[in-house]
């Protein structure tokens, strides 16, 4: 047993020039990459300290999602968050524009989906010709508003 421990550690030390400058690509980010930082030398054990505690920790995703411990939030997130909030509060009123195909609220919501300014009136006539299928019925929740509009829309 002894031995293999040895010979595990020694490839790992004998690995580690060979994989300098990686830690950071190879762990990605999360609270041990913050807390490894100044001491990580590259090395795989280092790395493996690092991806070991942000995946035990159970950070990384917190990380990524609020930008925080070295991650970036990723610029969907926001948009996804700010599109949940504007459909939840104004269902009923996204439901009248579409019926109409035009309004305020239908507006904001191709801007929120990113709808480039010259497809927006095609966007909305096909909203507006798939009413039934986007909203299907009077119970139904912001998500499959959401993947409906998409769905008839692509």
């Amino acid at each position: 047993m002894k031995r293999i421990l040895f010979a595990v550690v020694l490839t790992l030390v004998c690995a580690s020039a060979a994989s300098a400058g990686n830690a950071r690509a190879n762990t990605g980010c999360g609270l041990g990459t913050v807390l490894w930082n100044n001491r990580a030398d590259g090395s795989i054990l280092s790395q493996a300290l690092q991806s070991t505690t942000n995946a035990t920790l159970g950070n990384q995703t917190f990380g990524i999602t609020s930008g925080t411990l070295e991650c970036s939030e990723p610029s969907k997130a926001v948009r996804n968050e700010q599109l949940n909030h504007f459909v939840k509060s104004n269902m009923d009123n996204l439901a009248k524009d579409i019926a109409q195909g035009r309004g305020e609220s239908l507006d904001t919501f191709a801007e929120l989906l990113q709808v480039p300014v010259e497809k927006r009136n095609e966007f909305a006539a096909k909203l507006q010709g798939n009413f039934d299928k986007v909203f299907t019925s009077d119970q139904v929740v912001l998500a499959d508003v959401i993947d409906n509009a998409l769905t008839v829309t692509n």
